[in-house]
């Protein structure tokens, strides 16, 4: 299990410039950049743009893994649905030509209080999730389903999302919400999803009330290789936060694979 970083607080501010070279400062490997930020790195970016941003990776050591859109399939609304889905797609395109693997996309919630039921939305979702994914699929890319959303970040609702779907280039980021702990314990909620788990994104680690041992503990007894991308608030002082995060990340991911 190796560590990166979400853009979406910590970096939000940062140009690509800084990204990668405060993670290669203090040995981050990953980074998902997070759509609307200081690094403009969007589906807008003209082919040399886009080379560009491919070669500022290039033989640094930081990967650069996904792309984490606000794309959203659950609205009642075949045409704002419609939109979301190109958006993918476009987000799908830009990974392909920076050599990024993933895109983050999300529920957001059910429509169930303008009368759609909530079967409906889920089944909607999936339908949707497979058509991106059979565009990411050609482009060598993943789709990945962020664990969010007010009623759909309850885990069996996220199942069955991915049953409607069921394709092979969608998987899941695993968001490490309060919703996962069922009986002060997340085995349930990881045995419902662990199939499709392709990334982590992680909090705050001193935060007792989230089971962060049992995480790192189940998820490497299931075989798990992946990175877990730190969604953390900015700092004043981001270097000496990120070599303390990754101090105590890596003891924590040692410590769980001797359980």
């Amino acid at each position: 299990m190796r560590l990166g970083l979400v853009t979406y607080q910590l970096a939000k501010d940062w140009d690509l410039d800084t990204i990668i070279a405060n993670c290669r400062e203090t040995g981050w490997e990953a980074v998902e950049l997070r759509t609307e930020h200081a690094h403009a790195v969007e589906p807008e970016l003209d082919k040399a743009g886009r080379e560009r941003v491919r070669s500022k990776f290039e033989g640094t050591g930081v990967r650069l893994l996904s792309f984490g859109s606000t794309c959203e399939y659950h609205s009642p609304d075949p045409d704002e649905v419609r939109r979301h889905i190109e958006r993918t797609k476009a987000f799908v395109e830009l990974a392909a030509d920076v050599g990024a693997i993933g895109v983050k996309v999300r529920p957001n919630g059910l429509a169930t209080a303008k009368g759609v039921p909530e079967e409906v939305t889920l089944k909607q979702i999936g339908e949707s999730l497979r058509e991106c994914g059979e565009a990411a699929q050609e482009k060598g890319v993943e789709i990945w389903l962020e664990v969010h959303g007010k009623e759909t970040s309850e885990p069996h609702r996220i199942r069955t999302i991915m049953e409607h779907c069921d394709h092979p280039a969608v998987g899941v980021t695993w968001n490490c919400n309060l919703a996962d702990i069922k009986n002060g314990s997340i085995k349930e909620s990881y045995d419902l999803l662990g199939p499709w788990v392709r990334v982590f994104h992680i909090q705050e680690l001193w935060k007792s009330e989230y089971p962060w041992m049992e995480l790192f503990e189940t998820a490497l007894s299931r075989g798990f290789n992946g990175y877990a991308l730190a969604e953390i608030p900015a700092s004043a002082e981001p270097i000496r936060l990120m070599h303390y995060y990754k101090a105590l990340f890596e003891s924590m991911v040692k410590l769980a694979s001797r359980s």
